[in-house]
């Protein structure tokens, strides 16, 4: 027994673990669509004034009319008039630019949402006439993220949590378990999931404004916020959402109260037909709610990938959910009999063969390629979970050898505990008044509380429901895992949309000759501790428009090492543009990288690198650099 133990908080350490990784280093989302073209381009000097700023994305948008802002050199409104759809699938937005504007370095500030309900957000310069000063640095808002952005992915895993538990259990309940719908504990973790998902959804809905505009949290209370979101797809998702959970309240009561409480086998079955195709019906329509709105209804064979989402979102509430729900039955001492165990065994079996048939072709969607499976978070996350999914097949199978070892017995429940009571409150009658009603209830908790402990030794003792508790118990943890790395794979940019708005972007970018890499070396030194060392950046292809960028910071023995905090930016002092500051993502130990660095016009420009080592030590170190012809 005390081996078993251990197996188990092994095989519990694991997962959670995991789970305190990815929510703990977890950056936030990507966005789902990509800028791939403007008019004027990124970077560019034109000679007359355009009359409007035009973008591009790799997938369908969805616009508001401040999607896109144009401030002139003075920080001032360039634009006239809000953001349009230029057409082709809504992959393209315009905004109209005001007639007669000066020469300068214009900055084009944008906000969308993707087509799947991702927002996304950035900015680019462009001059007329030749580069100047500008007042206004490239916006760093960060829509998704912060403390909204927190809050909207904890609500989204509440959802599917709550899904799990409300669709799982209660088919658990119909489906294994009849007389589970009489017990407390099955009623309390239906209504738990119910309860989980009406929370979620309206915390979302009143956090889906600032989530996508990339607001405060106080901008959540904003009722005109909230108007505008139930007129967006995700909105509509949302309510739909909603109104089905109206449906599933009234499912709950007629499962709990009349189906539960009907003696007469006829009227019962009769019953059961019909809280089986409302069930049904309410399931299938809150899991549309998800493909509707997310990575399903987008991308290659939208008409397919939507149906099998909903398949695979069924399946996962019916596997997890049920497994819960067996789990708190099985711990709780409740009776459940070996053909309740072995006809739920066999029913996760199929869903798990569902999730895995299913999945394989949501990530063949999704991936695109065998490169994107390493090179992509997306397709990193993915295989974490293939990881985790084959931990829980295994798992699977030992529960499996558990159940068939099951004996006749069923765990003897606590419905033990109303006849000593009953006994205690009739040997209790030969006393009058207050003192015998005082006396009832004293002999009555004290045999309740051996009536419990008898069921927990003799729940104790049968070797064979103990393994299987704990089989199950280490089922439910890592299932738990997995739905967080899916609710991470959902807000992630899947694979196949990450190379081919790569691919659009190095379509669109003009053919010019490719320069040699820029590799730059600065030494600094903080003053503290371990403050010496060196910054050590690479710029690819080092030359003007988009570059990756790589910065690495060594000791002076050469080794990599990692400091509390780096910046970097660029500065064209002769033109008095920037600085333009980089947005660096940490790689590895030492190490940290930047894509789509644009350098706008060719020039001596002038590196400048900011290493803090402590809390005090801090410099900034620079270094002039010729960056094109």
């Amino acid at each position: 027994m005390r081996v078993m133990t251990k197996t188990a908080l092994r095989l519990l350490a694991v997962p959670l673990a995991v789970l305190g990784l990815l929510f703990g280093t977890a950056a936030p989302a990507s966005a789902h669509a990509a800028l791939v073209g403007s008019d004027p381009a990124q970077g560019a000097v034109v000679q007359t004034a355009p009359a409007q700023v035009r973008l591009t994305f790799s997938e369908g948008v969805l616009l508001s009319k401040d999607s896109i802002r144009v401030l002139g050199p003075d920080g001032k409104r360039a634009e006239t008039g809000g953001a349009n759809d230029g057409g082709r699938g809504n992959t393209t937005a315009a905004v109209a630019l005001r007639p007669g504007l000066g020469d300068g370095t214009y900055t084009v500030a944008w906000k969308v949402v993707s087509a799947d309900s991702h927002p996304v957000a950035g900015a680019f310069i462009f001059s007329i006439g030749a580069p100047s000063k500008t007042s206004v640095p490239l916006p760093t808002e960060e829509v998704g993220g912060g403390i909204v952005g927190t809050l909207y992915d904890i609500g989204r895993y509440a959802a599917y949590l709550g899904f799990a538990l409300l669709v799982g259990a209660a088919f658990f309940i119909g489906v294994c378990w009849p007389e589970g719908a009489r017990t407390r504990s099955m009623r309390r973790l239906v209504a738990t999931g119910w309860a989980a998902m009406v929370a979620a959804t309206i915390a979302l809905l009143m956090l889906r404004a600032p989530y996508a505009a990339g607001g405060g949290l106080g901008d959540a209370f904003d009722l005109g916020g909230v108007r505008d979101v139930l007129d967006t797809r995700p909105g509509a998702a949302l309510l739909s959402r909603l109104l089905l959970l109206a449906a599933g309240a009234v499912f709950i009561a007629v499962l709990f109260g009349s189906w539960a409480k009907r003696e007469d086998p006829v009227e019962r079955q009769d019953l059961a037909w019909g809280l089986a195709i409302g069930g049904t019906v309410v399931s299938v329509g809150l899991a549309a709610t998800w493909a509707m709105a997310e990575h399903a209804s987008v991308g290659i064979q939208a008409s397919v990938a939507m149906p099998v989402d909903i398949v695979h979102l069924l399946a996962m509430a019916v596997w997890l959910g049920g497994l819960t729900a067996l789990l708190i039955a099985l711990w709780g001492g409740q009776r459940v009999e070996r053909a309740i165990v072995r006809r739920f065994s066999k029913i996760a079996f199929g869903a798990v063969v569902t999730l895995v048939v299913t999945g394989v072709y949501q990530s063949w969607r999704q991936l695109g390629s065998w490169d994107a499976l390493v090179s992509t978070g997306y397709g990193q996350l993915l295989l974490v979970k293939i990881g985790l999914v084959i931990l829980l097949v295994e798992l699977a199978w030992l529960s499996r050898r558990w159940t068939a070892r099951l004996g006749d017995a069923a765990v003897r429940g606590r419905a033990a505990v109303a006849q000593p009571v009953a006994a205690g409150r009739k040997g209790a009658g030969g006393a009058s008044g207050g003192d015998a009603s005082e006396r009832a209830g004293q002999l009555a908790r004290q045999e309740a509380a051996l009536a419990k402990e008898r069921a927990r030794k003799e729940r104790d003792a049968d070797t064979e429901r103990t393994g299987l508790r704990k089989s199950v118990l280490a089922e439910v943890a890592v299932a738990v895992v997995v739905l967080a790395v899916t609710t991470l794979l959902t807000g992630t940019q899947p694979g196949r949309a990450a190379e081919e708005g790569a691919a659009q972007q190095r379509a669109s970018a003009p053919v010019t000759e490719v320069p040699e890499p820029l590799d730059v070396r600065i030494p600094f030194d903080t003053g503290g501790t371990n403050g010496k060392g060196e910054a050590e950046v690479t710029l690819d292809p080092g030359g003007v428009a988009e570059n990756e960028l790589h910065l690495l910071v060594t000791a002076p023995d050469g080794r990599a090492f990692d400091v509390p905090e780096v910046k970097l930016s660029f500065t064209l002092k002769s033109k008095k543009i920037g600085p333009i500051p980089v947005t660096l993502g940490k790689v590895d130990t030492g190490h940290w990288s930047a894509e789509n660095v644009q350098i706008p016009v060719p020039g001596e420009w002038t590196i400048a690198v900011t290493v803090r080592t402590s809390d005090i030590d801090q410099v900034t170190r620079t270094k002039a650099v010729k960056i094109g012809s």
